[in-house]
């Protein structure tokens, strides 16, 4: 998904091309038409090839990832998924820590 929100449509030929120590064609091809059918890109004929392009926005992936990744690891738990996040950071500084505050402090008063 990286690569295609970076080109303006592209072939798998040119998303394998983009992408650090990519795996055989077949591959690519077959990714992405898994993303396909999940609906995450689509795709148009050109001549004999198929450019693809993101349908959902990256911010929207992002948050379908992060809760895959939450569900998968973390047992759907956000705290578990945050904690270990802090926990791994080598150093957050003095701001970073405000603004996790303030946007638990938000997510409180919204009743999330």
């Amino acid at each position: 998904m990286e690569v295609l929100y970076t080109g303006d449509g592209l072939t798998a030929a040119e998303v394998r091309e983009a992408m650090d120590d990519p795996p055989g064609y077949s591959a690519v091809r077959a990714l992405l038409r898994i993303l396909e059918e999940k609906g995450h890109i689509r795709h148009e004929e050109r001549g004999p090839r198929y450019v693809f392009w993101p349908v959902v926005s990256r911010a929207k992936a992002g948050r379908s990832a992060l809760r895959s990744l939450v569900d998968t690891f973390f047992g759907g738990s956000s705290e578990e998924a945050v904690a270990a996040l802090i926990e791994s950071s080598e150093e957050l500084s003095a701001s970073q820590l405000d603004r996790l505050a303030e946007l638990i402090n938000v997510a409180r008063k919204e009743g999330r």
